[in-house]
């Protein structure tokens, strides 16, 4: 039987995070006196590491000034996430869990994780949404170059031993998508997430909702069968 690995994006992909994510961002930013990112401005980030999130928001700033907002960010998110739940905070994307649990249930498919966010904001996720024991593969921010750098996918590949051809990349952004490509796995883009469809012109398809991705999930598997 040979393994195939199915790997997920998290915010955007299979939880609608954004909410949480713009109001830690409006906390770091006012905390600074500072005025915030835009909404979309700020989404158009998730994914990256925060490091070079906070750069790409603010190009101009010192490295002092991007790393206080940085840490602003990360105790808003976390004050946040505490006051609410990770379940309301972070809620799945209608069909996420069902799918997650089908696929979960083949024999012949590993599930792994490839997102921006911490270890820790992983953790927190999983165990808030009752995860454990899903994912065989979970590649984090702190310890990867971020996200559009393959390290993240090659990692996972090699925790796993599954190749390349029989590995699926599933994000909501461009980053994810060039990821992808640049490790030379199928990309799969997701159209309900933080970017327009527009930008992720290096996956392989993009689908509208969790039905079609079982559709696509199947059709790119079987073609590395």
């Amino acid at each position: 039987m040979r393994l195939k690995l199915v790997i997920f994006d998290v915010d955007g992909t299979l939880v609608d995070s954004q909410g949480l994510i713009v109001e830690a961002m409006n906390l770091a930013f006012d905390g600074e006196g500072l005025a915030a990112p835009s909404r979309a401005d700020t989404l158009s980030i998730v994914g990256l590491s925060l490091d070079v999130a906070m750069f790409k928001l603010m190009p101009e700033a010192d490295a002092e000034l991007r790393a206080r907002l940085v840490e602003g960010y990360k105790q808003g998110y976390m004050q946040r996430r505490a006051e609410t739940g990770v379940a309301q905070s972070s809620p799945f994307f209608t069909g996420a869990r069902d799918v997650l649990q089908r696929l979960h249930g083949h024999d012949d498919v590993l599930l792994g994780v490839a997102t921006g966010k911490s270890r820790r904001g992983l953790d927190k996720l999983i165990e808030g949404h009752g995860l454990d024991g899903l994912f065989v593969t979970t590649q984090v921010a702190d310890d990867h170059p971020s996200k559009p750098h393959p390290s993240m996918i090659t990692t996972a590949l090699a925790e796993t031993g599954v190749e390349a051809r029989d590995a699926v990349m599933i994000g909501d952004t461009s980053y994810d998508m060039e990821m992808a490509a640049s490790a030379g796995v199928a990309g799969i883009g997701v159209g309900w997430g933080y970017h327009e469809t527009s930008a992720l012109s290096a996956a392989r398809h993009v689908v509208e909702d969790f039905e079609a991705l079982e559709g696509a999930l199947a059709q790119v598997l079987e073609t590395a069968s």
